[in-house]
């Protein structure tokens, strides 16, 4: 996850106050350390499943079980990280989110990095 508005071009663009700035750090770090647990959750459940795939004697039970917990390791890390996201959009006046969407969306057709997520208007 980067943080976009540290980009000057980007600050510069959306007219970033530097309030702004410190608001949306303020939320990443936060943030950060819950996602990062819930990532290590997230593989940790992957971990469990993979043997259980691979045994010789498959229990179809257990796999199902397991890709559930798998299921609701991802939806938690997923909802966590919206939420972030959320967070920080509320930080900016609508025309800087329309400006950010723009960009995004521009960065996006041109090929450029990223497929628009956390890092913000690629």
């Amino acid at each position: 996850m980067g943080r976009w508005w540290d980009n000057p071009e980007v600050a510069k663009d959306l007219n970033l106050g530097n309030d702004q700035k410190q608001k949306m750090d303020d939320i990443f770090q936060q943030s950060r350390l819950k996602l990062i647990d819930l990532h290590a959750s997230l593989q940790k459940e992957e971990a469990i499943l993979d043997p259980l795939i691979s045994a010789d004697a498959p229990d179809e039970g257990k796999i199902l079980a397991q890709i559930d917990k798998v299921a609701q390791a991802r939806a938690e890390l997923e909802k966590a990280n919206a939420r972030m996201l959320l967070s920080v959009r509320q930080v900016l006046t609508p025309d800087q989110w329309t400006k950010l969407k723009a960009a995004r969306a521009e960065r996006m057709a041109a090929g450029g990095p990223g497929h628009g997520g956390p890092e913000g208007p690629e």
